[in-house]
């Protein structure tokens, strides 16, 4: 049995990128922000830069899930947060252990392609996600692109009530994929709720924004707050370390995830 007085930890299970600016660094640099440490599992393996993504290569799943069950059963987990999974095979793994742990809340940054384009999901690990692991989660963290492959619709609102049928019960769509000088974010509920925000456009492009968002979202639910709450700051938040961000590489930029957080970000 876990102690009741241990500090609760988030979970994540996604890709390395060797440039530090998405993937399993990018988890643990968002929840650290917010003073919540992460215990990583690494999915798969990748060989990208700022520039773009090259090649994959996904871990074992046996291996996946071994290290997942120890980290459950040594520590208070307070979230799963799912990345980058590149293997239909890990998917359902991952769909086993939550069976064991109904009560843990799991946020899915559905990782289907590239900052840059470059595809990073076969047919066989969409139809696992759309089909095993979306009904699963607490909250699913598309951008528009993503929700249309994972609903098969176009619009934002078919494609979030296509994904909440599965029996998620939120589902946040950013937009930043979108044209235009804003960036609008829409929250849907499964009971029919929905909140947008509306976020000034920066002028840069940056690696790891999604993976930042996400994991910011799941270190506040961590911490406790609903997720509608965790997403209202998580936007706030990762808006900011987008403005901050960091030229590491001689493409795009990596958010500034431990900035010292003296400022919200803009009025929402």
């Amino acid at each position: 049995m876990i102690p009741a007085d241990l500090e609760p930890v988030l979970l994540c299970v996604g890709g390395h990128d060797p440039s530090g600016g998405a993937g399993i660094q990018a988890d643990a640099e968002a929840a650290r922000a917010v003073g919540v440490h992460t215990c990583s599992v690494i999915s798969c393996l990748t060989d990208q830069d700022t520039c773009g993504g090259v090649r994959l290569w996904p871990q074992g799943p046996r291996m996946i899930e071994d290290q997942c069950r120890r980290v459950l059963a040594d520590s208070r987990v307070g979230a799963l947060k799912i990345g980058l999974l590149g293997s239909a095979r890990t998917v359902r793994v991952l769909c086993e252990l939550t069976t064991g742990h109904p009560q843990l809340p799991l946020i899915l940054d559905p990782v289907l392609a590239s900052g840059k384009g470059r595809w990073v999901a076969d047919t066989a690990l969409v139809n696992q996600l759309r089909n095993q692991l979306l009904g699963r989660c607490a909250l699913v963290t598309p951008n528009l692109p993503e929700a249309r492959i994972l609903s098969s619709f176009k619009e934002p609102d078919d494609c979030a009530q296509g994904l909440l049928q599965t029996g998620c019960p939120w589902v946040l769509i950013t937009g930043t994929h979108a044209p235009g000088d804003e960036v609008i974010n829409r929250l849907y509920g499964h009971d029919d709720s929905r909140r947008e925000w509306s976020w000034p456009r920066l002028q840069g492009t940056y690696h790891g924004s999604g993976c930042t968002l996400a994991s910011a979202v799941a270190a506040r639910i961590v911490r406790g707050l609903d997720p509608e709450d965790a997403v209202a700051e998580a936007q706030a938040y990762t808006w900011e370390s987008l403005n901050r961000a960091l030229r590491t590489g001689r493409c795009q930029l990596t958010p500034n995830r431990l900035f010292a957080l003296d400022s919200p970000g803009p009025p929402q």
